[in-house]
């Protein structure tokens, strides 16, 4: 035992390791391991047969270490040898150092698919040049790429603004001057006059506060009950040449406001005369209601695309289709599931069932917004789940606990897979790339699908009868950020486990190590009444795999790691449709329809709400933009000097697509603004809220994870923002511009963001201070003064808000976030309270919500 330790700690010095492999000693070494493992039947030499693995861990750290073991079999040797060891506990030393032999030597592998960049090509306008996919493997750099020493790096998400909050003090910023600067305005100051229009508050004369006739009263309580949408849509045809994107050389100011949003150059009386008409005709408000059931809202699209949407096929159990669909329409409905559905009396028979108990969600509504969606596929059809809507669980479920040895187990299979392949399928089912290479609906197999608003699966590959290998797609016009998926599976068998596979995450940990599970949902149970998004999964892990990418395609010196997401999961329903995805998915047409919905639901007479549109998006949708607050009580000048005196709270959500858990929050954040709930009421009172719900719609639609069409993080755009490439930034920060050029910079400033990594909601702020303490320099605070009142919402929440917690809040300023909104509006704008705030994808670990498992 002491010779192999002392042999161990020799060949550490990786010139040994290479002298001990050049003289054949590896070869022996495995075939003293054999024999003592095949000889120590009792267990009593475990030390021993640990110091000679030991020896080959190091051994292997080196390039030449891991191909001379390859070619000894030594995968082989130490596979076969850990299957003896895992039904005993007292070897998992032995299991676990043959298990990190054995992830190391694995033979580096490039993704099975002809690029790792996004299926999805944008061209962006302006000299920009986005590189479309090209063709060709990646195989002839996977061995000059990694000669490495095999250790294990040290692996940082340093492009993440939600990362662990382990900061390096070299990343902090320390230049003083550099935190107290405000710099000059990065646009022309002539330009900030545009955003007057946005401010419509400021000006309001409200008229509509003068006593209303009996008639008109009247008319309002028959028509309270009719769903109705806003009358603020999408710029029409004229303002877009390309049916993806804006005129490749306008930004979104030449091009002026939207055409069917009010003429924001109007007379505020004309303009409270129009909106006062709405209510004119009972008969107009029906055809409103007509327009959203029609989807004619999007007239101002060619005709051809506004018409193509269609819902997605339903469960082809035919029994089971005409008890629950075909009833009362048989003669009149083909009854075959794979008929496309789009103005079919199948879905008008749904939209009768729908039940109208979900709160906030219409189908009309969404149906009518998803047709005026522009997406770079041009989606065709509609995921059931986003038009159906959902409920919340009706339990509250514990964090799923981990079973010991999970990882390992499924390491393992990876390793049978390579050396006994004689039972992988290797059959591809799904491919965004080549449909006509896939073969969906073979006999005993899966059919996947993802085609629709939020989508992401690029590719899926039958590995054996029960288990697939799931491929995600890079965001538009980039190589990486792939995390986020939404898809459909259908024609399941019941009570059998399938396995899946996702091969190409790229974080270097996730809470689906924590008790994390994806989410899926079931067609059949929605249409039973029972429509949810429900955590599922078992078995479920995230480790570092065998696959690579090149420098080149990875945009790193030495190429990137991929990690796998493993879960296995038992459908409720034999030949269901169901949907699974990383989070709770929310849509771009979810949002827009529920602002319709909200809009609708609200008491005019108390809440002050006004919809427009911010910009248009690079792919031409409308990025809509809220104020909130309380009508005056009156029309008296004290009344209305308070409301126009009113400070501002800026709110925005949804910058990355992956992160839906923003959205949702946002979601709850504005049903309680418009609510009539004492606290909503007072906080109205108080402040305007300016808000922009989802600030990278393009993102969202197209199923990225973290950029924009443009392949940018638009949450690192801050500084220097685009009026071409990154138009909702640009005018978000050119609003607040105008704010502070009127003296009237926002109170409070918050973006919501959803944190992959940690538990709970916390935020993100910024300390001159508190920066440079960490950071170790000396602070002479009679030079350096700071408001500390940036602390002060964070302690209100740390005491009303169960799920808030302080200690894991961090206001620090790294050089790494200066380009982000919370540190240039921070630096830039004034306001103190600026902040990010992170929402965790899964669970808290204290107070009212604190889950009955511990994950350390």
């Amino acid at each position: 035992r002491a010779a192999i330790e002392a042999l161990a700690a020799l060949l550490k010095s990786k010139s040994n390791s290479r002298r001990a492999v050049s003289r054949g000693y590896l070869g022996g070494l495995l075939k003293l391991y054999q024999d003592w493992h095949q000889n120590d039947v009792s267990n009593n030499y475990i030390y021993i047969r640990r110091g000679l693995l030991l020896c080959l861990k190091h051994i292997t750290n080196i390039q030449l270490g891991r191909e001379t073991f390859l070619g000894s079999r030594g995968m082989e040797i130490l596979f076969a040898s850990v299957q003896d060891c895992l039904s005993c506990k007292n070897l998992d030393p032995i299991i676990n150092a043959v298990t990190q032999i054995l992830r190391k030597c694995y033979p580096k592998e490039s993704l099975p698919v002809t690029t790792v960049r996004s299926s999805y090509f944008f061209p962006l306008p302006g000299n920009v040049k986005a590189e479309p996919p090209c063709e060709g493997s990646e195989d002839k750099w996977l061995k000059g790429d990694y000669e490495s020493d095999g250790e294990e790096e040290a692996e940082n998400d340093l492009d993440n603004e939600d990362v662990e909050s382990k900061e390096e003090d070299y990343d902090l910023e320390t230049d003083v001057n550099n935190l107290r600067s405000r710099p000059v305005l990065d646009r022309p100051e002539e330009e900030l006059g545009q955003y007057a229009a946005m401010c419509p508050e400021l000006s309001h004369n409200f008229q509509e506060l003068e006593s209303e006739s009996e008639e008109e009263k009247s008319l309002e309580d028959r028509t309270e009950g009719l769903p109705f949408t806003p009358s603020h849509f999408i710029p029409s045809a004229t303002s877009v040449k390309h049916p993806n994107c804006r005129w490749r050389n306008q930004t979104v100011t030449e091009m002026g406001p939207d055409p069917g949003e009010k003429d924001f150059k109007d007379s505020l009386q004309s303009w409270t005369k129009k909106e006062k008409r709405r209510w004119d005709q009972t008969d107009e408000k029906r055809d409103i209601v007509e327009a959203a059931r029609n989807a004619d809202c999007c007239d101002w699209e060619n005709p051809a695309r506004s018409h193509v949407l269609a819902l997605r096929p339903l469960p082809k159990d035919a029994a089971w289709d005409k008890k629950m669909f075909y009833r009362e329409c048989q003669a009149s409905v083909n009854p075959n599931p794979e008929e496309r559905l789009e103005s079919s009396d199948i879905v008008t028979n749904l939209l009768e069932k729908h039940q109208g108990d979900i709160p906030f969600h219409s189908p009309h509504f969404y149906m009518a917004r998803a047709k005026c969606v522009k997406s770079i596929p041009d989606y065709k059809d509609l995921a059931f789940p986003d038009f159906w809507g959902h409920q919340p669980p009706p339990y509250s479920k514990p964090v799923l606990e981990r079973k010991n040895g999970v990882q390992r187990d499924r390491v393992l299979d990876d390793v049978r897979r390579l050396i006994q392949p004689d039972d992988v399928i290797g059959r591809t089912v799904f491919d965004l790339d080549e449909p006509s290479c896939s073969s969906p609906g073979a006999l005993g197999c899966l059919t996947f699908f993802s085609k629709f608003e939020s989508g992401n699966l690029r590719k899926a590959i039958q590995v054996r009868e029960f288990e697939y290998d799931l491929i995600m797609n890079a965001d538009v016009n980039s190589n990486q950020h792939h995390q986020w998926f939404y898809f459909e599976v259908r024609d399941m068998k019941l009570a059998v486990p399938y396995r899946f596979n996702i091969i190409n995450c790229e974080k270097f940990n996730s809470q689906f190590n924590y008790g994390m599970q994806p989410v899926l949902y079931s067609v059949k149970e929605a249409l039973q009444g029972r429509p949810r998004w429900l955590r599922a999964g078992h078995d479920i892990c995230y480790y570092k795999n065998h696959y690579r990418s090149s420098a080149a395609a990875g945009g790193g010196m030495r190429g990137k790691f991929y990690y796998t997401l493993t879960f296995s999961i038992k459908f409720p329903h034999k030949d269901d449709v169901c949907y699974l995805a990383y989070h709770y998915p929310y849509t771009y047409s979810a949002m827009m329809s529920h602002l319709d919905t909200l809009e609708q639901n609200r008491n005019p007479k108390k809440v002050y709400w006004r919809q427009q549109t911010l910009c248009q998006t690079l792919g031409g949708n409308q990025c809509p933009l809220l104020t909130v607050t309380s009508v005056p009580e009156s029309k008296t000048r004290d009344d209305l000097e308070q409301f126009c005196n009113r400070p501002y709270v800026f709110l925005m959500a949804r910058v990355h697509p992956g992160e839906t858990n923003a959205s949702w929050v946002m979601k709850g954040t504005l049903e309680f603004l418009v609510s009539s709930d004492p606290i909503a009421d007072l906080l109205r009172k108080c402040f305007i809220f300016k808000i922009v719900p989802m600030l990278n719609p393009d993102g969202v639609i197209n199923g990225n994870h973290r950029c924009s069409l443009s392949g940018d993080d638009l949450n690192r755009q801050w500084l220097t923002p685009s009026s071409q490439l990154h138009p909702t930034i640009y005018h978000a920060k050119g609003l607040l511009y105008y704010l502070r050029s009127i003296g009237r910079a926002p109170l409070v400033f918050c973006d919501y963001h959803g944190h992959s990594q940690k538990k709970n909601v916390f935020l993100y702020g910024c300390s001159i201070k508190e920066t440079l303490w960490q950071a170790g320099c000396m602070v002479d605070t009679a030079v350096i003064t700071e408001d500390v009142g940036y602390r002060t919402l964070p302690k209100i929440l740390d005491k009303v808000a169960p799920a808030f917690v302080m200690n894991s809040c961090s206001f620090l300023v790294e050089k790494s976030r200066q380009s982000t909104a919370r540190v240039v509006v921070w630096k830039e704008i004034g306001v103190l309270r600026s902040y990010t705030m992170e929402s965790t994808y899964c669970s808290c670990s204290h107070g009212l919500y604190k889950v009955s498992k511990s994950y350390k």
